[in-house]
């Protein structure tokens, strides 16, 4: 898995990357598992943003973060704003998180709807 990361108005230092790879790379099994059932993609990529809002109507520093999985046949997009940009990595991780189990489940309920199609087909054609 690769994790690419932007940054705007902002440096990238090493403990801020490190951070969000720690975070971020978490996903990495879920991901796995997902790409199993996928033939020929082996490498999946995570794209997460972090800037600094520069406006001057508001007080004080606003951080942005944002994230995003492509997986098969759909793409997971996550946003967080904060005044810690630690939080909002935290809160993008989580809603990832969420969306990850969604599409998982999804999928799962999909192969169980296919199963109860053909086995009510059996039973009318008995």
């Amino acid at each position: 898995m690769k994790i690419i990361i932007k940054t705007k108005n902002l440096e990238l230092s090493p403990s801020l990357e490190s951070y969000i790879n720690e975070k971020i790379g978490s996903f990495e099994k879920f991901i796995k598992t997902l790409q199993k059932e996928e033939e020929g993609k082996t490498l999946s990529e995570i794209f997460v943003e972090v800037e600094k809002e520069t406006r001057h109507h508001r007080h004080g520093e606003v951080f942005v973060a944002k994230a995003q999985i492509m997986l098969p046949g759909k793409s997971l997009v996550a946003e967080a704003k904060g005044e810690d940009l630690f939080l909002a990595i935290v809160e993008v991780k989580d809603e990832l998180q969420q969306e990850i189990k969604k599409y998982k489940l999804k999928k799962i309920d999909l192969g169980r709807e296919g199963g109860r199609k053909a086995k009510d087909q059996l039973k009318s054609e008995i």
